[in-house]
This record gives structure tokens, C-alpha cells and sequence, in this order.
């Protein structure tokens, strides 16, 4: 087992797959609503977004952040070199998280996790999924209530959001890659099956029947009009697809963005105000950023940022990895496949 160039395409996105994964589907939907965010519609927006202070939680125990070369505009948009940890979570918490997926907030996991790497001067970027099967050194984190985690080897890697949050899931990242995340982004369950239904649902075509107990979906194989409680779980669906493992579920999930981002270009949502605020409304109600990114204003800047960003300057591959020699159903970064990549960011 190894992983794979997601791309399809000698590592370069086809133009579909612009902004695929750059940071997720979070500043497509930012960069649209920069037309309606004025007035009460903006504060309650940038009301929605929750934020987590992962700087300092984590202190100076981190890898060196890139060094950035001022713009000499008086209002400069960012242009150095960024990285950002995106994570799809399953939490539970809440009445609309816990019809989706049952549970509590206890139960927690991140169920999709990119690294994204944005090259100084936001012309080219890297995605990298991270496959939650990966089996990692998951360092000690620092806990709200005070104290913290004890380390733990051959953890999974989405146990890391489990036990500590996007604290815990950072510094889990960090020691793996070597790599400093300046930026964290997160949309939960309810949250991303709302985007779905405020956009009228997304068509997707499946190249195999689909029957997932787990993720509780039936699709035959064809092209399938999918609302957001169906499209979350084809997010979901690892099982009965390809060998079973969280491979699949990552070119699932490429697929379901990829449509994502053609529905949401063909809904000319600039030219309908309550379509714009759904959209805006379900994305910022269910994310949570650090604080570098949490103001509406701060997130429109970022994706303004992103605009000179063409579709063939993104790449989207997983961590090689290779299936842990003591346990056939989980994996290990393949070595220094891994480690070249994660070089190559920093």
C-alpha cells in the first residue's frame, strides 16, 4: 500500500481541481459571500466563527515559522509562504452533529485531514491528505482544564483530535511533518452536509456500486443528485470500496469536493443574495479557525490572497505510507518518501 498522486495528472490539478482542497471548501465559500458581508448579515457571520488560541497553547516548542518578506503596499494582501492544517471533523456535539453521527462530543475524530502548502507568492500550491489509519508518535498536548496528554505510540493519527482538540491535533502534525502549521481550519459534520443543501445538493458519479453499513449508503454505480445528509456519507464511506482502507475514502472525498466546487461555480451565487448568506451562513456556522483567521474580514483577506492561485499551479497527493508491519489494517508513513515530502514544504 502506498500513496498516491491524487492528481491524476504528473502531480498537477486539471482545471476542475482549482483550489481543490485549498483550504477545502471553507474559502471557495468565503470569497463568495465578500459581496454580501455588510451590516447585521456580517456580524452575524462573523459571529458564527469559533477559534482556538493553538499559538499560544503551544508555545515556542514548535518548528521555526517561515520567514516572510514584507509587501510594500499599504494594504497588502499576505504573499509569503503558508501552511494550514484543514481537518473535516465528526464531532458530535450538538443537536444537528448528533442526528448526523450519533455519539458525543467525547466520541470526537478528525475524519479528514490536509495539510495545505501555499508557495511564497500564493502561485502554486501542495495538498496533503493525511490518511487517519496512519499509525503515528502522538506527542504529549497540553489540555484546556490544565495538565496534558501522555505520549502515545503507535497511536492512530485522528486519535490526536480526540483526546486534545486542534491543539493536540496540530502538534500531532508538527512532530510527523516537521513542518510549522500557521493556519487551522475545521468544518464539522453538520456544517458541511448544510453547505450541501443550501447549494441544492451536488451531482457526483461513482465508478462502483456503494454499500456501506458504516456510513449507512446505497449508491449504484452511476452518476447520483445527492442532498447533504447522503453527501456526508459518501465523505464517510471507507467500506466495500477499494481494499477497505482510508485510500479510498480520501479519492471519495476528492471527488465529492471536485463537485462541490462545480456546483457552487454554476449556482451564480453573487447573483442571489439568500443563496449567498445560506451558503455563507452554513460554512461559517460550523467552523472553527485558530485565531489568525477568525474574523470574517481576516478569512475574506486570506482567499482574496489565493485569487492569482491556477488551477494547473495546485498539486494534490497523500503521504506515502505502507501498511504497518504489526497491523494490516492500519499504516506508516513510507520512509524517506514521507520525509522528502514534508522537506519540500517547509
Amino acid at each position: 500500500m502506498t500513496g498516491v498522486d491524487e492528481s491524476g495528472e504528473g502531480g498537477r490539478g486539471g482545471r476542475r481541481s482549482v483550489v481543490v482542497k485549498t483550504v477545502g471548501l471553507t474559502v471557495a465559500a468565503v470569497l463568495v459571500l465578500g459581496a454580501a458581508a455588510g451590516g447585521l448579515a456580517y456580524w452575524h457571520l462573523n459571529d458564527n466563527i469559533k477559534s482556538v488560541d493553538i499559538d499560544s497553547a503551544l508555545g515556542d516548542d514548535r518548528p521555526a515559522r517561515g520567514v516572510t518578506t514584507p509587501s510594500a503596499s499599504a494594504t497588502p494582501l499576505p504573499t509569503g509562504a503558508v501552511n494550514l492544517l484543514v481537518l473535516g471533523s465528526d464531532s458530535r456535539s450538538g443537536a444537528a452533529n448528533e442526528e448526523l453521527g450519533g455519539g458525543d462530543s467525547s466520541g470526537a475524530r478528525s475524519d479528514t485531514a490536509m495539510v495545505v502548502h501555499v508557495e511564497a507568492g500564493r502561485a502554486g500550491a501542495t495538498v496533503v491528505s493525511i490518511p487517519r489509519d496512519t499509525l503515528v508518535t502522538r506527542p504529549s498536548c497540553p489540555l484546556p482544564s490544565g495538565g496534558s496528554t501522555a505520549v502515545a505510540y503507535r497511536a492512530m493519527f485522528n486519535s490526536a483530535y480526540a483526546v486534545g482538540g486542534a491543539v493536540c491535533a496540530v502538534k500531532t502534525v508538527e512532530e510527523l511533518t516537521g513542518v510549522r502549521m500557521d493556519h487551522y481550519l475545521e468544518i464539522d459534520f453538520s456544517g458541511f452536509a448544510k453547505l450541501v443543501d443550501a447549494l441544492g445538493g451536488v451531482t457526483v458519479t461513482t465508478e462502483q456500486d456503494i454499500d456501506d453499513d458504516y456510513s449507512h449508503l446505497k449508491l449504484a454505480a452511476g452518476t447520483h443528485h445527492l442532498d447533504g445528509e447522503r453527501a456526508l456519507a459518501l465523505a464517510r464511506t471507507r467500506h466495500g470500496i477499494g481494499d477497505g482502507s482510508d485510500l479510498g475514502r480520501i479519492a471519495l472525498q476528492q471527488t465529492l469536493v471536485k463537485a462541490l466546487l462545480a456546483q457552487m461555480s454554476s449556482t451564480e451565487l453573487l447573483t442571489d443574495p439568500a443563496g449567498l448568506y445560506r451558503v455563507a451562513d452554513a460554512v461559517t456556522g460550523s467552523l472553527t479557525t485558530d485565531t489568525g483567521l477568525d474574523s470574517l474580514t481576516e478569512l475574506i483577506r486570506f482567499g482574496q490572497s489565493l485569487r492569482g492561485l491556477a488551477a494547473d499551479d495546485v498539486r494534490t497527493v497523500t503521504m506515502p505510507v505502507v501498511t504497518a508491519p504489526a497491523d494490516p489494517n492500519r499504516v506508516v508513513a513510507k520512509e524517506p518518501a514521507a520525509g522528502k515530502l514534508w522537506r519540500s514544504l517547509r
